[in-house]
């Protein structure tokens, strides 16, 4: 016992030291962003002097100019250009210069840089999704859950993880090998590309371009048309951290445009993540293949939401009302199909019905509502149009939401959450991605019946499945045939961000965030090396050295069976063959040099 009250006591006092320094802040700087640009009052009821009313059912790619604007109010808030392909190749370039510079960067410096955005977005989160909000019109708590949570965790997660999963990899050498050393080396690719979608414009620039520049790669991302305002003070942010830490210029880079501008960023980049929608996901895929470019897609979803009949139905039904409303139906992974179970239809479809009745929408900085404005220009007509076949067809609406003060100009942005029932699978409703805050809500009997249900779509992103068995719920959700899956929970597998994201079908393929995720930004190199060089070479076995050897295929045989036989007798005795090969044949050698 005296042995161990050394080592006892020296533990105890480790511990209690690595308490001490984990109460000893982190020396990192802050960082001055220009704001003026994007400070508000906060007030989206006050008169502004110019409303903008874009232009319905035409691009404004031919006006060489992005337009801005607040989707739930109208107000103008400026525009950006729409670069080139020249430009953008421009752009790569620089961007391929410093990528060559931070590539010998050091983790502690890129952690460094990661520790500046996290103590910025901290101490400015009302900022972030202010901007957010006045871009996309969601919510001020929507923009806190989407953009704030996420993008923290994920630098976390790379603060405590990320460098241990760029180390090399040692692998198993396998029999023939046992002399060398196996590895896996994760290495820079150069230059990621991003196009990004406009539903989550803080995170869904921060996702790729902190996984890109952690693994010691440039980024040229493009953000939406519909969110380049909010993108480019994003940039800013960005910008900053970089410059205290003294990463080089342009080793991120924005760029603005429309079609043509993502086009030649595919053309010329070393990677390229996209997130959108399948039709132009095939585009990009098009153009990548001209030049070989591998693709990550992170597409459409229309996740299905299982409700089992023994679930807490008051808990379940404002988790459902929250996955469908998410965003102001600007859905990340959002539900789309709703299946209970029978025995529990009409109660659930009730307890639905009751809160969503209770949901305001309206300009999300100009009072307290749940439920802010769709961004996209004349979106709220297809969701209408998706309601009015699913009521053609029989469904029936059993609940609306309620609307704010909305101003004359933005009322098209707006739509009210709605409930449908009786629906069926013949329906668009059911089949379309609609992205936005509609509730299908469909009846089914048995587990077979809803896997068969979930499982009837050309997408395949994720699913949530609710039970008061947790196996049941694992059970139907290992049978949906989709990237992601949360059992008696929705969207949780996003947070918890050393997870891969993506799906399958028309959701798309490949993997951002996660091991995978970071993995992905990398050349991945095996390499084999001498264990114990340069005591043990390798030599290639005299039989079969050139000339070859009469008894060479012999040799072979025998050195096969020797190391993989599944009998351990005919392995030695083919082992004893190999060893009296060689000696023969180095017999031979000798004798021919000695004459």
């Amino acid at each position: 016992m005296a042995f161990w009250w050394p080592i006892i006591v020296l533990a105890i006092a480790y511990a209690i030291c690595r308490f001490l320094l984990m109460l000893i802040p982190p020396n990192v700087p802050s960082i001055d962003v220009d704001t003026s640009d994007v400070s508000d009052d906060g007030n989206q009821t006050q008169e502004n002097s110019f409303i903008y009313i874009p232009p319905r059912g035409r691009t404004q790619q031919s006006d060489r100019k992005v337009q801005c604007y607040e989707p739930a109010t109208m107000k103008y808030l400026g525009f950006f250009p729409a670069l080139t392909p020249a430009e953008v190749e421009e752009r790569v370039a620089q961007a391929r210069k410093a990528q060559k510079i931070w590539a010998k960067s050091s983790f502690k410096q890129r952690r460094q840089f990661l520790r500046i955005l996290l103590k910025y977005i901290i101490e400015h989160q009302k900022l972030i999704c202010e901007v957010s909000s006045r871009d996309t019109g969601k919510t001020m708590v929507d923009a806190s859950l989407g953009e704030i949570m996420t993008t923290c965790e994920k630098i976390t997660w790379l603060l405590s993880e990320g460098e241990r999963w760029l180390k090399p990899e040692y692998r198993s050498s396998g029999r023939s090998m046992l002399h060398k050393i196996s590895k896996v080396e994760f290495h820079p690719l150069g230059v990621i590309g991003a196009i990004v979608s406009w539903n989550y414009p803080f995170h869904n620039i921060f996702n790729p371009m902190l996984a890109a520049v952690f693994s010691g790669n440039s980024v040229v991302i493009k953000v939406s048309e519909h969110a380049s305002w909010s993108g480019c003070f994003y940039f800013r942010i960005i910008q900053s951290a970089l410059a205290a830490v003294g990463a080089p210029e342009n080793l991120v880079e924005v760029v603005t445009g429309f079609a043509e501008t993502g086009e030649a960023l595919v053309s010329s980049v070393d990677k390229i993540i996209f997130v959108g929608s399948p039709g132009v996901g095939q585009m990009i895929m098009r153009n990548a293949a001209k030049t070989l470019v591998p693709v990550t897609l992170e597409l459409g979803g229309k996740d299905g939401f299982i409700v089992c009949e023994d679930v807490d139905i008051p808990h379940v039904a404002q988790v459902a009302v929250r996955a469908a409303l998410q965003s102001s139906g600007q859905n990340c992974a959002g539900a789309e199909r709703f299946y209970v179970h029978r025995d529990i239809y009409t109660s659930f479809v009730n307890q639905v019905a009751k809160i969503v009745k209770s949901v305001s929408a309206g300009p999300p900085l100009a009072g307290r509502y749940d439920m802010g404005a769709i961004c996209l220009q004349e979106h709220s007509d297809k969701l209408q149009n998706l309601v009015d076949d699913a009521v053609d067809k029989g469904a029936e609406i059993v609940a609306r939401g309620s609307f704010g003060h909305l101003g004359e100009g933005a009322v098209d942005h707006f739509f009210p959450p709605t409930v449908l029932i009786n629906v069926n699978h013949t329906m668009k409703l059911m089949q379309e991605e609609a992205f936005g805050p509609i509730m299908p809500i469909m009846k089914f009997s048995t587990d077979e019946e809803v896997v068969e249900l979930a499982n009837d779509s050309r997408y395949g992103l994720g699913c949530a499945v609710f039970s008061g068995s947790q196996r049941r719920a694992k059970e139907i959700a290992s049978q949906i045939h989709c990237g992601v899956a949360a059992v008696n929970d929705f969207a949780s597998t996003y947070m918890c961000q050393s997870l891969p994201f993506g799906g399958v079908k028309d959701s798309g393929f490949g993997r951002f965030a996660g091991v995978e995720g970071l993995r992905a930004c990398c050349l991945v190199k095996s390499v084999v090396e001498d264990r114990w060089w340069p005591y043990i070479k390798t030599k290639i076995p005299k039989p079969i050295q050139y000339p070859v050897a009469e008894n060479g295929f012999e040799f072979q045989q025998s050195l096969v069976e020797a190391l993989y036989g599944l009998n351990i007798l005919d392995r030695l005795r083919a082992l004893v063959n190999v060893l009296k090969i060689i000696s023969e044949q180095s017999s031979v050698a000798s004798s021919k040099r000695n004459d």
